[in-house]
């Protein structure tokens, strides 16, 4: 039976970038050596580091002035160095869900939080349009993609300080005007690699500019330095990441990913809304087209675990919903196939005709 991964993270992978990364675990570039254990410092993997950073660069047309970092730690390291690096007095946070209100949490350590608007009381179900961004913030902070509640904020916001996204779980899934970040960072196991790499693009001129004193580990301007090295990065998903992007360039690029991506969330959307048991949690404006969250109808909601298991038992791997939820959850990322969406449609209704 087809297994279909719709976890949210660590989640599915380009199958050609599981297959490179098992055969350099055994023989990397056929030195005899496996990845794992080979220097990181050695010309083989300076050419792999090379490699992903120009691959970012050219996907997402990165502009002069722009670092791009490999680091440890995950996203929720970011949430201390954003601001460690960039808070001089006062930021400003947009709070859209979970993820959100754990980086303005750790921002507050640092000095003024303003939370310009919030989505808490209706469950995080959409995204804030009316609000305003202090002009005298150091960074506008924003979570582009909220994986537990289902909502996205899918076009490049205009600001009038310097604006802050983690793109962790829809990095990659369309074309960026990176221009208008000051930063951008993510952990990449959900769109780009395996757990244990964290992604940051920045723009250099931001930096120095704090009074505070930085440690060594937590300093941006460190690892612009060393390129990536002062310690040793994370090897293997660095690696993988390169096979992505690859793969991600094969296929002609973000603009024809989104288009992908844009056709794969329709076709469950459809799905959703024109069922008679299923229903939609997030506003119909800000549905997010990498994780599509949904319950069941109020009158139906005693047929959630059995729907579960009915899935479970078709190869619909991880489509329960986030624990603080309920519900289900099908993470779509780059790499699920259409075909792997079509047989959660399938499912779906097949189970809807025999209740």
């Amino acid at each position: 039976m087809k297994i279909y991964n719709f976890s949210a993270g660590p989640s599915i992978l380009p199958q050609v970038t599981i297959e490179k990364t098992a055969e350099a675990v055994k023989n990397f570039n056929g030195i005899g050596l496996s990845i794992l254990e080979i220097s990181h410092r050695s010309k083989d993997f300076q050419a792999v580091m090379d490699e992903t950073v120009a691959l970012f660069k050219e996907l997402l047309h990165i502009p002069e002035g722009y670092q791009v970092l490999f680091l440890g730690g995950g996203a929720s390291m970011q949430f201390c160095m954003v601001p460690y690096n960039l808070m001089e007095k006062k930021a400003a946070y947009l709070n859209t869900g979970t993820w959100a209100s754990k980086a303005l949490k750790e921002a507050k350590l640092f000095g003024e939080v303003v939370e310009v608007a919030s989505s808490k009381e209706s469950l995080f179900n959409y995204i804030p349009k009316d609000y305003s961004i202090p002009a005298d913030a150091d960074y506008f902070h924003i979570t582009t993609n909220n994986t537990i509640y289902g909502t996205e904020i899918r076009k490049d916001l205009d600001s009038p300080v310097p604006l802050i996204a983690d793109m962790s779980s829809d990095i990659f899934s369309r074309p960026l005007d990176v221009s208008k970040y000051g930063l951008i960072y993510g952990g990449a196991q959900k769109n780009l690699a395996p757990a244990g790499v964290t992604f940051v693009i920045v723009k250099e001129e931001l930096l120095g500019k704090v009074t505070r004193p930085i440690p060594t580990m937590l300093d941006y301007r460190t690892h612009i330095q060393n390129g990536s090295m002062f310690n040793t990065p994370p090897v293997l998903p660095i690696y993988s990441a390169m096979e992505t992007l690859r793969w991600l360039k094969s296929l002609g690029g973000l603009a024809a990913m989104e288009k992908i991506n844009i056709e794969k969330a329709g076709i469950l959307y459809d799905a959703i809304d024109s069922s008679k048991i299923f229903i939609g949690t997030a506003k119909e404006e800000d549905r997010s087209i990498m994780n599509v969250c949904f319950v069941m109808k109020d009158e139906y909601k005693e047929l959630e675990p059995e729907f579960q298991k009915f899935a479970s038992e078709r190869g619909m791997s991880g489509i329960k919903g986030h624990r603080s939820i309920g519900g289900f959850r099908a993470s779509i990322y780059n790499a699920m196939p259409k075909s792997g969406v079509q047989a959660l449609v399938d499912c779906m209704k097949e189970f809807e005709r025999s209740h």
